[in-house]
């Protein structure tokens, strides 16, 4: 049996390294969908573009992340090298490296953001079950024989509430169920209160409620227990927790949700004007309906906006612009280290220059010439007297043969008037005009025998 694959059993797609890679980002993108994140800041850059580039680790491992400039503006925070945080994002491949990322779409403080994650997921559970359903809210009593309320007895919430009644009606009769309603085991005694309340059945209207604080301070009314508590009250029960701006999971479950204790302690309160009281919770009613259907509607938004994100030309320029940073980088740092050669080059060149500079070589040559117009001078001077002593001896050889030294000694020259020297008497003939020079001058003579 042979230990090597047959061609019939291999793969017969074959892809480009680029082709794999957008394979792989379709993969992760479409397969993982929308993680949330739990981790470090580190190597966090901000270039030029507005897009952010960084690292989510903790004690054994590190992820790449992008956050592109349409996200990012949206953080209420600077994000620092060390933060803690909690994103949302959706994990994608950077194609052109092959490095596995996260495009991050949200950030938060790690506190304030496991808390508010925890929110949108109960929230978001608990309105697949229907508990959030408009069909289901029970309406309130329209004139309120017994209101109990349920929060804390030293509480501000609690002195504002009684305040209303005493002013609005005085006469109407109230059950206070003390509770904790901050810390730990607050959530359970809530529930317990409430169901107190449910086994008595000596009131028509619950108020459940706090004053204002924190997401953590009020956490005790984002808990489940809390939640399906309410949901199975049979009394009909108004949400007042914390100011008008503070949302909790109790608004939602809750049949009426007022935006502050005294809120409702007037939605209770019997009033002369009980038409506008009508008008009132019926509006409230309406604002209840018009937030459950908008935070279904914004849920289907968002799995509609993740659909298109995937789709979307933008996430191809996402992926160039990033790249576009990248090669930015890259380039200034090649201009840099160009720059830096081309200084040290120049330090070189002025180094040499400065060794062999005109001026120094000059100063060099002009001390040459000097040496060799010394020397020069000085082989002409010792030329000069040599050629004195030779010109010396010479003159005293020349001297020594010369004529007129001979003539000078007495003796004569004889020439005729050819100029030839008369040697012999065979020379001349009777009639001949000789010269005879002599030392101190000439004599002419002419032969006669």
């Amino acid at each position: 049996m042979s230990l090597y694959p047959t061609a019939s059993s291999q793969n017969k797609r074959i892809f480009t390294v680029s082709s794999l890679n957008a394979q792989v980002r379709l993969l992760l993108e479409n397969e993982m969908g929308v993680v949330w994140l739990v981790g470090e800041l580190s190597n966090f850059s901000a270039p030029v573009s507005g897009h952010w580039y960084f690292t989510l680790k903790d004690a054994r491992a590190q992820v790449k992340c992008a956050m592109f400039r349409g996200n990012n503006q949206r953080v209420t925070f600077r994000p620092a090298n060390g933060n803690q945080v909690l994103v949302k994002a959706r994990l994608s491949l950077y194609e052109p490296r092959g490095d596995y990322q996260l495009i991050v779409e949200s950030m938060q403080p790690e506190g304030d953001g496991r808390l508010q994650q925890q929110f949108e997921q109960l929230k978001m559970q608990l309105a697949s079950e229907g508990l959030f359903a408009q069909s289901l809210k029970q309406p309130l009593p329209e004139e309120p024989k017994r209101v109990g309320i349920i929060t804390s007895k030293t509480g501000a919430a609690l002195h504002d509430i009684l305040n209303v009644l005493k002013r609005r009606d005085p006469g109407l009769p109230i059950v206070i169920y003390p509770t904790i309603v901050q810390g730990d085991g607050a959530a359970i005694s809530i529930a317990q209160a409430i169901g107190r309340a449910n086994a008595r059945q000596e009131c028509d209207v619950l108020i459940v409620g706090r004053g204002g604080g924190s997401l953590e301070d009020l956490w005790a009314f984002n808990e489940e227990i809390v939640a399906r508590t309410i949901a199975a009250s049979q009394i009909p029960i108004i949400s007042a927790v914390g100011h008008e701006v503070d949302v909790t999971i109790a608004d939602f479950v809750a049949d009426m949700r007022a935006p502050t204790p005294s809120a409702a302690a007037e939605l209770v309160s019997r009033d002369l004007s009980a038409q506008l009281q009508k008008i009132n919770q019926r509006q409230q009613h309406l604002r209840h309906a018009m937030r459950h259907y908008l935070s279904g509607r914004q849920s289907q938004l968002v799995r509609w906006q993740h659909r298109l994100d995937r789709q979307h030309p933008q996430v191809q320029l996402n992926q160039q612009s990033q790249r576009l940073d990248e090669l930015r980088n890259r380039l200034e740092r090649a201009i840099r280290k160009q720059v830096a050669d081309r200084q040290q080059h120049l330090h070189r060149c002025e180094y040499q220059l400065a060794l062999h500079t005109p001026a120094q070589r000059l100063e060099k040559l002009s001390a040459q010439l000097n040496a060799q117009q010394r020397r020069l001078l000085d082989a002409m001077d010792r030329r000069l007297v040599n050629a004195r002593h030779q010109l010396a001896i010479a003159t005293e050889t020349l001297d020594a043969v010369s004529p007129l030294a001979t003539l000078a000694r007495g003796y004569s020259i004889t020439r005729n008037d050819n100029g030839q020297v008369i040697r012999s008497a065979a020379q001349v003939k009777t009639g001949d005009t000789l010269k005879t020079t002599l030392a101190d001058g000439d004599i002419r003579s002419t032969v006669t025998d």
